[in-house]
């Protein structure tokens, strides 16, 4: 795009100033190409001709609607004078502190305490993503934690800045948030030492500078560890370069570290005294800076809140004395007085008191110490040599050593935190929070600043890759061709410092020389760097000193002191003194190898980045800068490994005053930190980023009506940008972003603003000329009205004269007198034809009254008869009605009777089937029992065998051990005899070896002795076990014994059960004489309803002879005949209504008279009637009776076939006996079968060996003649044994046949038993079925039997007393079903509210009526633990039935506390569960949707912000906010809960709304707007709605959103003049003047045309705000709950009348 496009007038730009570095002005006139001079008109309204070069044009401003964004990214401009003024709108004016730049979080220090750092905050934050919410440094941390939980990878946060700037702090509320976000569920407390860490590494570590009263002088990298949970296990502490020249000198106006002014202000208490304090004043080393106090900051508190820190991390009290013990040492070394003894020599005196001191402290010797601090020993080759020291020499010695012990002390302070915050888990993830200097300048700039700007070089060229790498990705990430980017690479410099022949290496070289001096290495340097490296200078003016030009700034380092520095160190003698101290501390400090603690033990696995080589001598020790280098390499590979997080801290001014803007000083440091070379970065490319929904919503009105038809957005944007920036290299189109070039989004606004202002002036110019256009008809009206009487008055003026007047009064007078003549006739001929209409209307008038009244009298007659009939037919009706209602109600009743019956009957069943299952397990658990004594001979066999292996072999090892002591002797002779023989040097050697060979002897014998001592007890051992089987064998016996007792009580049950089944048979065969007697009843019913329709309808037919006589006898003929000719001839007459009136009166004696002998003969019929009523009330009473005998035998029909169904329940049982004896034969006839096949086998075996036998025999008869005869004795034996084998088998046959006789005995039994039992279940079944047709046809008879109210009740229901019969076993079973297992869904519809409370407290009271005090203390608590472990005015309200279902006995107000406090217990927790269910719709519903379409406009946004698809849908809408309140409603209406506990949940959720949307604002400067406002307000009238449609207005919901209707309204209404400044004072008091004051600074506007809240607005209305005493707090507490009060309303339902549902599994109760 060209220049001359952009530097147009009225457009504004940049150019240098020297006080406020850089000042806006506003151009005058176009640029055109080739002007030299632009013209400018500065804000104080003076011209300016400036100069210009057309290749460097002054930066533009960014347009108003792009100034205050969080995100720097986000202006369309991005160079330095942007950047400054962004951060001044935010700072200074909107009081906004942080800012993002990109992935950097500029954190500018306030110098004031601001209300944004609490737990609501953090609550705020926590689960937030990063540009939804206005920066924030917890916004960051929440962003680390979440990509160490989403990724599993490890993160830093860096934080870097000056001394000042605020960097200890940031790193402070950074891990506190994660140790709040974080909060592991152990009581560890792991979190809170932690945090713990800092106040001591702050005491130790931190001290006062010119620049900050509480600067951190060393750098500290913190690693926070996580588990897998994601929950803190523990930490570790790193630190870098402690600023050891601190202890003994301070520059003026600066301090020592803290804890030594602790220890001096705390000296004077009891347990400091033997340290012998006093106060800071008096010791050298802490007055130097001569600013011992710090104002605002007590050092006594200080010390106490040190040690308590001390004691949480577990350091105990004798570890801190220690340590206090060390500080104390140092303070008074820092007073040991040194003399000069000449100019070669010094001393100091023994008889110092601070040198004694100092020693006793220790634990050293004070001679020894007060010689070596002015002498030092030189070793040479040849001799040692003692040189005294001249006074400053001993001061550097002096010194050194306090320098050498609290650097010791640190360390190991920070080796015990470490240790304390040491974890046994294995470590998951972790977040390190990096605490470390910025780039520093001084006047004076030595080795300490040289050190911390090498490693501010490292870390800036770690960023600078980050950045670079971040760019990449989002380009890849977008499909944009990637376009190499130059950036600053600073590697140059660090080459300068760390590379070979280096200024570190030279330095380490220098140091190992023992003539080196700082001039010696100054002169290499500038050998090796001047004129050959232009990252090196030599300064013009100074021979001892060397520049170094840093990626921010040149620094001049001065040489003198960097050798000392580097090499730190102290003397050998006095080093050796000290390792020999008493003092254990001391003495450790100083060990000649000291075992290095890792600082991370085995939490993370480094390599440095070069192999460091060990030094063989004490020469080559480590030096400072070698040991920073290592360490610093370490710290990159760690930060390298993890993710990072920046933060830059700006110092704001350097006098320390808040909210104070100092230009030069935040350039300074924005060039320093890298701020500017981001932006730098990101201006080369495509900064402004915005996704395709942003750009339409923001661009649509520069869209012509054929782009905005099309359905895709993306290709919307894209036709769009194609016409409006025809030059296609200024922007690329991503996946879900369009990336611009710098300018081109303020080239956008400017055509946007250009579209509006056409637009503005168009409706201007048609409004105005309607204004004029009305102007000027109104005034041409009134122009014409004037003229219009100013003429008419002309013409009167000219017409009127003398002889005009008389003739127009004649004519006058004339036209009186005719037009009264006209009128008069005309009167008079109206009345006449009046008088005459009068006379024939009144006439017919009076006939037709007449005839009315006539015809009403008889109406009145004929409604008064036909009334009274309707009036009876409806009372018949009604009680016929009525006692069709009773009937069914009775049969229902009777219907859960049998049900209740059939349910307890199954019941008795499930006991049989449980009983025999019982039995068959008894069986197994036999069986068991004697397969484990089986295993038990079995192992007890095993066990002697065992034994007796063991002891041969323990006799062998015996055999072997005596043979070996004998061949031990015979050495030991050899040996003597040796002993002699050898001489007498050797014989002290020779008693050594004999006794050792009498040791190892009397040791064998002991391990012998051992041996057969175990083998003793193992053999007693066995005893005991075989003693055991053998007790355990007897009692498996006894039970055994046991078991086959019950088995024949069992069969002699059985055998008693056959005899009842053989009586119930008998008794069954009585059922059909009942039958019989049914039948008679039946027929005697059929009977008695055929009387009863008989009699109804000879009622009709004479009810319907009555009616037909009534209508007859009022006939008209009939009553004309009765009257006389006169009266008809009166009738007639016109006008005369009296003589009619006399014939009426006539007419109604006639009827009279006629009326009264109707009505005696009606009076008769109905005492007739009243007589056969009379009688039949008799038949039925009569009836009655004999239904009520007839129901007494249905009773005793029931009870029969009750006890009938009861003994059938016992027929199952049998059936399992049988099974098992069936088993039983079973089990033999395998048995047998097994036997018999055994038996086979013998016998075959027998036959085999008696052929064998005989075959033998003939061999034998052959061959021998003399053995002719086979031996008798083994004949017999054989014949003998085969007998016997043919007796078994014959046993064997004989059990075979007996078993199959029993087998079919029991089928035989079994069988009959099943056909009886099915003839048994038929009959019970048909008596079920007469005995319901009975109960129907008597219910059906009661209809017709009850009269008015005497209705009698023929089988009246059960009367139930309200209470539930249970056992003390069934306790657990009915808090289980009724509180643990009850599910609220699909049961709460189908029953009444609180049945389960219903329930119990029927329960209540039957152990109530036990008077059973266990009874009803073991249920109220059990109910009280079961409702606890799932997570009342009381009588006076009663009904007088209610009181008599009042406990009797027991009082249960000691419970009732228990009980409401587990009802606040679950009410907490039910707002609990609605709260976490609402919370994730709040903001998007209410904050982020926009109810009303089209009136928001998104503003372009920065890296930050998050990327959207093309769909703008929201997740969730106002509508889903009020579907979730729905649901909560109608849930708690489902579930009974009571209405007013019902109005506090609403008011506690609407708080909840209302906190937590105005607390997101309060974070969100983009949502702070007008618009935003209107949208806030419509979303609230939705929940008044809600309110009005749940008639819930009086539940004072709607007050709880007071807050944030007031901050809606604040938005909307015009904030200009102090009118407006006096009515928001007066309107909003439901906020709090930090609250409006908040919302005021973050109001932005969205469009140009709406403007931004002055400050001196804001400092009116702040004016008015002082009076007000309210809280500081900006952010609502969303924990907060109302109080809840349960009011107690009566139960509707009679206990009585509850009955209990089936899903409830309660069949085990009792209704009594």
């Amino acid at each position: 795009m060209a220049a001359a496009e952009l530097y147009t007038q009225y457009n504004r730009v940049w150019i240098p100033d020297p006080e406020e570095v850089w000042k806006s002005a506003e151009i005058a006139k176009d640029y055109r190409v080739g002007d030299k001079v632009l013209r400018l008109l500065l804000e104080d309204g003076t011209e300016l001709d400036y100069p210009i070069d057309p290749e460097s044009l002054p930066p533009l401003r960014n347009p108003d609607i792009l100034v205050g964004e969080n995100d720097l990214t986000a202006l369309s401009y991005l160079h330095e004078p942007a950047v400054l003024h962004n951060l001044r709108i935010r700072f200074a004016e909107s009081k906004l502190i942080y800012t993002y730049s990109g992935i950097i979080l500029v954190a500018m220090n306030p110098y004031k305490p601001l209300p944004i750092y609490g737990d609501a905050i953090i609550h705020a934050y926590s689960g937030q993503n990063m540009g939804d919410m206005d920066p924030h440094i917890f916004a960051v941390a929440e962003e680390a934690y979440k990509q160490m939980a989403r990724n599993n990878k490890n993160q830093s946060i860096i934080v870097s800045g000056e001394s000042g700037a605020g960097k200890t702090v940031s790193a402070r509320y950074a891990m506190r948030y994660f140790a709040t976000v974080s909060k592991s569920s152990s009581n560890s407390r792991v979190e809170e030492k932690v945090l713990a860490s800092n106040p001591i590494t702050e005491a130790v570590g931190n001290a006062k500078t010119t620049r900050n009263d509480n600067s951190s002088r060393f750098g500290k990298y913190t690693e926070i560890s996580f588990d897998k949970r994601n929950q803190i296990i523990g930490a570790n502490m790193r630190t870098y370069l402690l600023e050891k020249s601190r202890v003994v000198f301070q520059s003026e106006n600066e301090r020592n570290y803290h804890i030594f002014y602790q220890l001096c202000a705390s000296s004077q208490q009891s347990e400091f005294k033997h340290l012998k304090l006093g106060s800071a004043e008096e010791f050298n080393y802490t007055r130097l800076g001569g600013s011992p106090v710090i104002e605002g900051v007590n050092d006594r508190a200080g010390m106490a809140e040190t040690q308590k820190t001390f004691t949480l991390l577990g350091l105990k009290e004798d570890f801190q004395m220690d340590v206090f013990k060390i500080l104390a040492a140092i303070l008074h070394l820092g007073n040991v007085q040194i003399t000069a003894l000449g100019s070669e020599r010094s001393t100091v005196s023994e008889a110092d008191n601070h040198l004694q001191v100092c020693c006793e402290l220790l634990g050293l010797e004070s001679g020894k110490v007060a010689q070596w601090l002015c002498h030092r020993k030189i070793v040479t080759t040849s001799e040692t040599v003692v040189k005294p020291m001249t006074r400053p020499q001993a001061v550097n010695a002096r010194d050194a050593l306090a320098k050498k012990i609290y650097a010791h002390l640190f360390d190991f302070i920070v080796e015990r935190i470490n240790q304390a915050l040491q974890f046994s888990g294995k470590q998951h993830t972790f977040i390190g929070v990096l605490d470390i200097y910025g780039f520093e300048t001084f006047d004076v700039n030595s080795f300490e600043q040289f050190c911390i700007n090498y490693a501010n070089e490292k870390l800036q060229q770690q960023f600078n890759l980050h950045v670079f790498k971040l760019e990449q990705e989002e380009y890849m990430k977008e499909d944009i061709p990637w376009t190499l980017i130059d950036f600053y690479d600073n590697q140059p410099v660090i080459d300068l410092i760390e590379a070979k022949m280096g200024i570190l290496e030279l330095l380490d070289e220098e140091c190992l020389l023992p003539h080196g001096t700082d001039e010696n290495w100054l002169q290499k340097l500038y050998n090796n760097f001047v004129n050959k490296n232009s990252l090196f200078e030599k300064p013009r003016m100074s021979n001892m000193s060397f520049i170094v030009q840093h990626f921010a700034d040149k620094v001049e380092y001065k040489c003198e002191g960097f050798l000392e520095k580097n090499r730190d160190t102290v003397y050998d003698t006095l080093v050796e003194i000290l390792r020999a101290s008493k003092f254990h501390l001391c003495a450790k400090f100083f060990q000649e190898n000291p075992v290095p603690l890792s600082p991370f033990g085995s939490a993370i696995t480094i390599k440095s980045a070069k192999q460091v080589i060990k030094p063989n001598n004490r020469q080559f020790r480590t030096t400072v800068g070698s040991k920073f280098r290592s360490s610093l390499s370490l710290l990159m590979e760690t930060l390298n490994a993890t993710t990072p997080h920046y933060v830059r801290c700006i110092k704001p001014n350097d006098m320390k005053l808040p909210f104070e803007f100092d230009s030069k000083r935040i350039v300074q440091q924005l060039r320093a930190c890298g701020v500017l070379e981001t932006i730098r970065i990101s201006a080369q490319s495509y900064p402004s980023r915005w996704t395709y929904i942003e750009f339409y919503s923001r661009y649509g009105i520069l869209m012509t009506k054929h782009e905005l038809a099309f359905s895709d957005k993306k290709e919307v944007c894209k036709v769009v940008l194609h016409r409006l920036i025809q030059d296609f290299n200024q922007y690329q189109f991503g996946k879900t972003k369009i990336f611009f070039r710098a300018g081109q989004v303020a080239y956008l606004e400017k055509l946007r603003l250009d579209k509006l202002r056409q637009g503005c002036v168009v409706i201007q110019k048609h409004i105005r000329g309607w204004l004029q256009r009305k102007k000027f008809l109104r005034e041409r009206q009134a122009a014409l009205i004037i003229q219009q009487y100013f003429r008419g008055q002309q013409t009167v003026r000219r017409a009127v004269t003398a002889a005009a007047l008389k003739e127009a009064w004649a004519a006058i007078i004339i036209q009186k007198y005719c037009r009264g003549y006209l009128v008069r006739n005309l009167y008079q001929l109206i009345r006449v034809a009046v008088i005459t209409i009068q006379a024939y209307t009144r006439g017919f008038l009076a006939r037709r009254m007449y005839r009315k009244i006539l015809e009403e009298h008889k109406a009145v007659i004929l409604q008064k008869y036909a009334r009274a009939w309707l009036a009876r037919r409806r009372f018949q009706n009604i009680r016929r009605f009525v006692l069709n209602i009773q009937l069914t109600y009775r049969v229902q009743r009777l219907q859960k009777k049998l049900e209740d019956q059939n349910r307890e009957n199954h019941g008795l069943v499930e006991k049989l089937t449980s009983l025999a299952a019982a039995r068959a397990g008894d069986m197994d658990k036999i069986q068991k029992l004697e397969s484990e004594l089986d295993k038990a001979t079995a192992q007890r066999n095993n066990y002697e065998e065992k034994g007796k292996k063991y002891k041969a072999a323990v006799e062998e090892k015996l055999a072997k051990l005596q043979k070996h002591n004998s061949e031990l002797e015979i050495q030991k002779g050899q040996i003597q005899q040796k002993l002699q023989e050898q001489t007498e040097e050797l014989k002290g050697k020779m008693d050594d070896l004999t006794k050792q060979l009498f040791d190892d002897v009397q040791k064998e014998q002991q391990q012998r002795i051992l041996l057969e001592k175990s083998f003793e007890l193992k053999i007693q051992d066995y005893e005991q076990k075989i003693w055991s089987l053998k007790e355990e064998i007897k009692a498996l016996k006894d039970d055994k014994m046991q078991l086959q007792h019950q088995v024949e009580e069992e069969r002699v049950t059985s055998d008693g059960l056959k005899g009842e089944v053989a009586r119930l048979s008998k008794q069954a065969k009585t059922i059909s004489e009942f039958e019989k007697e049914i039948e008679l009843l039946q027929t005697q019913k059929i009977d008695v309803e055929k009387h009863v329709q008989s009699q109804k309808r000879e009622m009709r037919e004479k009810m319907s002879e009555i009616t037909k006589q009534l209508l007859e006898s009022y006939d008209i003929k009939d009553v004309r005949s009765r009257l006389s000719v006169e009266d008809l001839e009166h009738l007639n007459e016109d006008g005369e209504l009296w003589f009619a009136y006399e014939g009426l009166k006539k007419a109604t004696r006639v009827l009279e008279n006629h009326f009264q002998s109707q009505k005696d003969c009606y009076e008769k019929e109905i005492e007739a009637l009243n007589f056969k009523v009379v009688h039949l009330s008799q038949e039925i009473n009569h009836l009655q009776k004999l239904f009520r005998e007839e129901n007494d035998i249905n009773e005793s029909i029931r009870h029969e076939v009750t006890r009938l169904t009861s003994e059938n329940m016992m027929i199952p049982d049998f059936k399992q006996q049988i099974s098992e004896l069936e088993k039983q034969k079973q089990d033999l006839e395998i048995r047998l079968n097994e036997q018999t096949e055994n038996m086979k086998g013998k016998l075959e075996e027998l036959s085999t060996q008696l052929n064998r036998n005989q075959e033998e025999a003939g061999m034998r008869r052959k061959t021998t003649e003399g053995h002719n005869e086979i031996p008798t004795k083994e004949k017999k034996k054989l014949i003998g044994k085969s007998q016997e084998i043919q007796e078994a088998s014959e046993h064997l046959k004989r059990q075979i046949e007996t078993e199959s006789d029993v087998e079919s005995s029991f089928r035989q039994e079994a069988s009959r038993l099943t056909m009886e039992n099915r003839d048994l279940e038929e009959e019970l079944d048909m008596k079920d079925r007469v005995i319901k047709k009975l109960q129907d046809q008597v219910k059906t008879l009661t209809k017709t039997i009850e009269k008015g109210d005497d209705v009698y009740l023929s089988s009246g229901p059960k009367e139930y007393l309200g209470m539930l019969e249970y056992k003390r076993e069934d306790e657990a079973k009915l808090i289980q079903n009724l509180i643990l297992d009850l599910k609220p869904r699909g049961v709460v519809v189908n029953m009444i509210p609180g049945l389960p409370a219903h329930i119990l407290f029927m329960c209540v009271r039957y152990a109530d009526s036990l008077n059973d005090a266990n009874m009803l203390k073991s249920l109220m608590n059990s109910t009280i633990n079961g409702i606890k472990q799932v997570v009342k005015e009381f009588m006076k309200h009663n009904s007088p039935h209610q009181n008599k279902n009042c406990l009797n006995n027991f009082d249960l107000s000691e419970y009732r506390q228990i009980l409401s406090d587990v009802a606040i217990r679950i009410y907490h927790q039910f707002i609990t569960v609605m709260e976490n269910s609402i919370q994730p719709i709040i903001v998007p519903g209410m904050l982020e949707y926009e109810s009303l379409q089209g009136i928001s406009g998104l503003k372009p946004t920065g890296f930050r912000k998050r990327s959207s698809s093309i769909d703008d849908t929201d997740a969730y809408t106002m509508t889903s906010v009020l579907q979730q309140l729905s649901y909560f409603y109608s849930t708690m209406c489902q579930s009974g809960l009571d209405p007013e506990v019902v109005r506090q949940a609403v008011k506690q959720l609407f708080f909840l709304i209302g906190a937590v949307t105005l607390n997101s604002l309060f974070l969100r400067k983009d949502m702070c707007s007008c618009r935003k406002g209107m949208q806030i307000r419509c979303n609230i009238s939705y929940l008044e709605e809600w309110l009005k449609d749940k008639n819930l207005q009086n539940s004072l919901a709607k007050e709880t959103l007071e807050p944030l209707s007031q901050a809606a309204w604040l938005l909307q209404v015009k904030k200009t003049t102090d009118s407006d400044a006096k009515e928001i004072y007066e309107r909003c008091t439901s906020l709090s003047a930090v609250q409006i004051i908040k919302i005021l600074n973050l109001y932005t506007p969205i469009d140009d045309f709406e403007k931004r809240v002055t400050p001196s607005f804001v400092r009116k209305v702040q004016a008015l705000l002082n009076s007000r005493d309210d809280s500081s707090q900006l952010m609502l507490d969303t924990t907060y709950l109302f109080q809840v009060t349960f009011p107690f309303t009566p139960s509707p339902h009679a206990l009585e009348m509850i009955e209990i549902p089936s899903s409830f599994k309660l069949g085990f109760l009792n209704r009594l």
